[in-house]
């Protein structure tokens, strides 16, 4: 598969959303999408998907299903970009380590910078932080999430869910925990690498997503085309449930 479209350098040619679970990562990403020049992001990097995007791209081996790293980056720059040459990823925080690593052979001029990396393989990086405010509320979702198998709904894809989700005190609590480390860890991340990335608030995008999306198209400095629509493509999933979840959970905390 040819590599992208080598952006230029003088405006953005990547960016990488940088979240944590249930932050609204998914609609941020399906906004962004429909803009037509904003990158197809997605979660190019999770390790759990990487070979069944590298079977579908056609750079796996046959046999085995086996990729190598440097072709697998160019398979995915070209699937991530609009024609534009921006480029989009979705990243979870533990695994930036795991894409740099991958990164530092192919790149090895830059292997002391993160960004330096991404920069190297996609383009001039500029990174979102999205992040939430109410981390009880994004446990909550988090471990529903897990409980039912339902992490989305668009109007065109429903999951079912796998299970009856069940209020769990301790279980929420270690996931506070773990979105307060991973939110720290991100930004000892942007610290360390000089980067002022453009936060993002899961409340600000819940409450006005269109306005939201085009605030990151500014930060990018990506102009919607004449008559094209941001569009909203996810659908809210919290409810009563989780309202009476976090209810007990402050309760008891």
């Amino acid at each position: 598969m040819p590599p992208a479209p080598a952006p230029d350098p003088e405006r953005t040619g990547s960016y990488l959303i940088c979240a944590t679970p249930r932050t609204g990562s998914s609609l941020l990403c399906g906004l962004l999408d429909s803009t037509g020049v904003a990158g197809h992001p997605q979660s190019w990097f999770r390790c759990q998907d990487e070979r069944e995007f590298a079977a579908h791209w056609g750079i796996a081996d046959p046999f085995d299903g086996t990729f190598r790293y440097a072709g697998y980056y160019r398979a995915a720059a070209a699937a991530g970009s609009t024609a534009n040459g921006v480029f989009a990823a979705r990243i979870m925080w533990g695994t930036m380590d795991e894409v740099t690593a991958h990164l530092a052979p192919v790149y090895p001029g830059h292997a002391g910078s993160g960004a330096g990396l991404l920069s190297a393989a996609f383009g001039r990086a500029r990174f979102v932080y999205l992040r939430r405010g109410d981390v009880v509320a994004q446990a909550v979702s988090l471990l529903r999430a897990e409980q039912t198998g339902v992490w989305f709904e668009t109007a065109d894809a429903r999951q079912e869910p796998a299970g009856e989700p069940g209020f769990d005190f301790g279980q929420v609590r270690d996931l506070v925990r773990l979105a307060e480390d991973h939110n720290a860890a991100w930004e000892r991340w942007f610290a360390a690498e000089g980067i002022q990335p453009y936060p993002v608030l899961y409340e600000e995008l819940a409450a006005d997503p269109v306005r939201t999306a085009s605030g990151v198209l500014g930060f990018l400095g990506l102009d919607l085309p004449a008559g094209r629509e941001i569009t909203v493509r996810h659908k809210r999933l919290a409810d009563e449930v989780n309202a009476q979840w976090i209810e007990s959970y402050r309760r008891h905390a």
